[in-house]
């Protein structure tokens, strides 16, 4: 099969396995506590590519990317999400403090404020990443689907890893929270959720822009932030037993997507 005819799939590194996901299916494998090798697959129950509106596809894509959560839970039960952690539950609530904090501060202009509040709401996410397994489950999932794409053996990192979308997501959150935090009255709720739907838009906009021109200096500045998380933080080499478990989720989810 030709590079230009392999799917283009995405994945979720799970604190005991991998989730990958095609264009209208998914597939999860896991590692049980007794050794053993479980996976489970369905197709999706809803599908971005129906919306392929410049304004709409961004957040669409999250709604897919969630709305496979359930049905993997209920699929693959003793499956582990990254975020079931107390660890990364006492970050979400100390981060949040943290930015109410900052928020309120009048030290801080407003940019630098926005910036910083947006920056430490990742911080849940950079925890959970540093998790014993997780980081390798994440290298697993990049080292298999980055070889699927490209025909030959690739590393932990991957060039459309999630985390890239960090650095547009950081600006266009930062901004939008900026033109709206003077704003009050009954309707300031509905604009500021209208708002962050479209930073969330404009980011992965940016992002597949990002993708298209890799060499340009501000895809490269924007990916940046993105590229250290994963290089530093977010990836591990896996171990041959994690390998195992990511090419079974790939396996299973290109079996669903031909069948």
């Amino acid at each position: 099969m030709a590079q230009d005819d392999k799917l283009r799939l995405g994945g979720m590194a799970l604190a005991n396995g991998v989730l990958v996901h095609g264009p209208t299916s998914w597939a999860a494998a896991i590692r049980r506590p007794d050794g053993e090798l479980e996976v489970k697959g369905a197709k999706k129950r809803f599908v971005a590519a129906e919306l392929d509106r410049p304004v709409l596809r961004g957040p669409a894509r999250l709604v897919e990317a969630f709305a496979v959560l359930p049905q993997m839970r209920r699929a693959l039960p003793a499956a582990r999400l990254p975020f079931e952690r107390p660890a990364v539950i006492v970050s979400m609530v100390a981060s949040a403090s943290i930015v109410r904090l900052i928020r309120e501060s009048s030290r801080v202009r407003p940019l630098t404020r926005e910036l910083l509040s947006s920056a430490l709401a990742v911080a849940p996410a950079a925890i959970a990443l540093r998790g014993s397994s997780l980081a390798a489950y994440h290298g697993a999932e990049h080292i298999v689907i980055g070889t699927y794409e490209h025909g030959e053996d690739r590393g932990k990192e991957h060039e459309r890893c999630g985390s890239h979308l960090l650095g547009p997501l950081l600006l266009t959150s930062a901004i939008g929270r900026l033109l709206t935090s003077r704003l009050a009255g009954p309707l300031a709720g509905v604009a500021r959720a209208g708002v962050a739907v479209g930073a969330v838009a404009v980011a992965t906009e940016l992002f597949v822009w990002m993708v298209r021109h890799p060499d340009n200096p501000i895809s490269e500045a924007l990916a940046k932030p993105g590229h250290e998380l994963q290089h530093r933080i977010a990836t591990a080499e896996p171990t041959p037993e994690q390998l195992e478990v990511a090419r079974a989720a790939l396996a299973e989810c290109l079996r669903l997507e031909v069948s």
